[in-house]
């Protein structure tokens, strides 16, 4: 069955969704199906599990670099990705970006020997890993502020996994000048889940539901599931101009090429399979609100998919082309215009999970 329910007026024309955020009274403590046999849906308040949500780490250790660890891959991770695996051993606070570095540099070895990033671990395999300068927790600066924001977004929970409602502005990872990202915040407000991982990316710019996994298994569950794309991913966004058709499908490859520190996607026909199917819910004169589900997922997928078919997304500043309207557009829009508004889950119960629209992209609408 399909759990769904509402509690306030969204955009206008989206079809059906689980509101999860902004209830009151009894819809706070939770949402049931009819037949409490098949399935309940609990929604946990701030303050239903502050006690559970710590906003620091147990752990004290100052920054120290462990010396070359080698460790034996046990039945639990196998077929686990190496980035993956590395990131969740390694400590919390490591970045992505090392964690490559240490990989395509030969530092990191399986079994004596180099192997790719993507490379699924198997029974038995020795990892290597080199040392590797780590900080503790309180090294890294999180303000009370936005650990309160993120505890207060989450907009679905059960045993196994959560999904967050994460701000535009913050990366899902630390990374190249980016001293932490989500899953950051989410360890230090979770510790009791040392295997918490995210399923999928949200791009910085982008706010909205991101999937998270408490446990390996749960983790390993969605990733397949977003694999076999049995699970949904549904954007709004807000573009300049209209698109050709109500109903548009864009079926075109992306490759990526470095601009400066940020990587910029283009229409490549030798990069990789991409497409997005877009809906129009509602104009607004120069501009179109659209429903945007990436049925792959590329960096920067709609964005570039939606500048192919001439209607670049509102408030991009890395795609939209600089001239006297948009120079306007960007005074008055000061994000971009893009959220994650829906999950539509199969597992462990078929859900459909909604982040609504914030209100400084409800507003921007309302004066158009």
């Amino acid at each position: 069955m399909t759990m769904m329910c509402s509690q306030r007026k969204t955009v206008p024309d989206v079809p059906g969704r689980c509101q999860l955020t902004g209830m009151t009274g009894e819809a706070r403590n939770g949402c049931h199906a009819t037949n409490p046999h098949v399935f309940s849906l609990i929604i946990l308040s701030p303050s239903a599990h502050a006690d559970n949500m710590n906003t620091s780490s147990a752990s004290k250790t100052a920054a120290s670099a462990v010396g070359v660890q080698r460790v034996t891959i046990d039945a639990e991770r196998v077929g686990q990705r190496l980035d993956n695996f590395l990131l969740q051993h390694l400590h919390r606070h490591t970045p992505r970006s090392l964690v490559y570095r240490l990989i395509r540099s030969g530092q990191v070895r399986i079994n004596g020997g180099r192997r790719k990033p993507m490379y699924k671990l198997q029974f038995g395999d020795e990892v290597r890993i080199p040392p590797v300068r780590q900080l503790s927790p309180e090294q890294v600066n999180i303000a009370p502020e936005l650990l309160q924001q993120v505890r207060a977004a989450t907009v679905y929970r059960d045993a196994d996994q959560l999904v967050v409602d994460k701000p535009a502005g913050l990366a899902v990872h630390a990374g190249s000048g980016v001293s932490f990202g989500l899953v950051d915040v989410l360890k230090q407000l979770l510790p009791q889940y040392p295997d918490l991982a995210l399923a999928h990316r949200l791009d910085r710019d982008t706010s909205g539901c991101v999937l998270v996994g408490l446990n390996r298994p749960a983790l390993v569950q969605q990733q397949q599931d977003l694999k076999q794309q049995r699970l949904r991913k549904l954007y709004l966004a807000l573009v300049v101009g209209a698109p050709r058709e109500a109903l548009l499908e864009i079926d075109l490859p992306l490759a990526k090429h470095a601009a400066g520190e940020r990587s910029k996607m283009y229409v490549d026909e030798n990069g990789k399979q991409a497409l997005t199917r877009f809906r129009l819910l509602q104009r607004y004169g120069g501009y179109s609100l659209l429903q945007a589900e990436p049925v792959t997922g590329r960096t920067h997928q709609i964005r570039v998919h939606a500048l192919a078919a001439g209607m670049p997304l509102a408030g991009d500043r890395l795609y939209l082309a600089e001239d006297g309207r948009t120079r306007v557009l960007q005074q008055r829009l000061s994000r971009l215009f893009l959220h994650a508004s829906e999950l539509h889950l199969q597992w462990p119960q078929e859900i459909i999970v909604h982040a609504p629209l914030p209100e400084p992209l409800r507003a921007f609408l309302d004066q158009l």
